[in-house]
């Protein structure tokens, strides 16, 4: 295991998460402990952009430890997602489908903290895309106080009745703590046989660039 002030594999982390803070301090502290470990292994951010909910403590959790912060948000969502000043670069781009897919090219790995269906969304979909073959960056949930539990009792049943394969169950990591995860992140290995090898998709339209994935 790494010590704090060890590199990281990790560049930087797209981190998934709500632009609420939902009803209970630990969803706030998880966010919080997120930003602090990515500071400490010298890991940048790529968020939704946002400045409000678990967007904005985890994304000035991180500028403020000295790491570069990207944010990628639509244009329709400016005025909801961003609520007074700015926080490091923001991009803004034209849809939804835009913001995955560049968040997706900048990151090499992928984090869920607790959110909604927007969250949820965003990690179903960067799940599938490793299925796919489209990326091979490893995929984790921070299940904070058991908020996933229900989200993996489902995949498990997926695989249980014959539509997840047991192999693609091995995407998605997780762990209660942030530094859990990220160890468990850093030693991933894929299991699974790729639907369809990267140089396959037409990856310009994802946002990718057509050199192979590096991670």
């Amino acid at each position: 295991m790494m010590d704090g002030n060890a590199q990281s594999k990790f560049k930087r982390v797209c981190v998934f998460c709500g632009s609420s803070s939902g009803n209970r301090t630990v969803f706030s502290e998880a966010a919080l402990e997120l930003g602090h470990e990515l500071v400490k292994r010298r890991i940048d951010l790529v968020y939704g952009g946002g400045s409000v909910g678990l967007m904005g403590l985890i994304s000035q959790t991180v500028y403020d430890g000295g790491c570069h912060v990207l944010g990628v948000i639509p244009t329709a969502l400016m005025p909801l997602e961003i609520s007074g000043q700015t926080v490091g670069e923001v991009k803004t781009v034209s849809d939804m489908h835009e913001r995955k897919a560049e968040m997706a090219r900048q990151a090499d790995a992928f984090i869920a903290l607790p959110g909604g269906y927007g969250t949820m969304e965003e990690l179903l979909e960067m799940i599938t895309w490793s299925q796919l073959g489209i990326h091979n960056k490893p995929v984790g949930l921070l299940n904070v106080d058991g908020y996933y539990n229900s989200l993996l009792a489902l995949f498990d049943n997926g695989v249980a009745e014959g539509f997840i394969k047991p192999p693609a169950r091995h995407i998605v990591l997780s762990a209660p703590t942030a530094k859990e995860l990220i160890v468990k992140m850093e030693q991933y290995t894929p299991l699974h046989e790729q639907v369809a090898p990267s140089k396959s998709w037409e990856i310009r339209q994802l946002g990718y660039s057509t050199r192979p994935d590096p991670s």
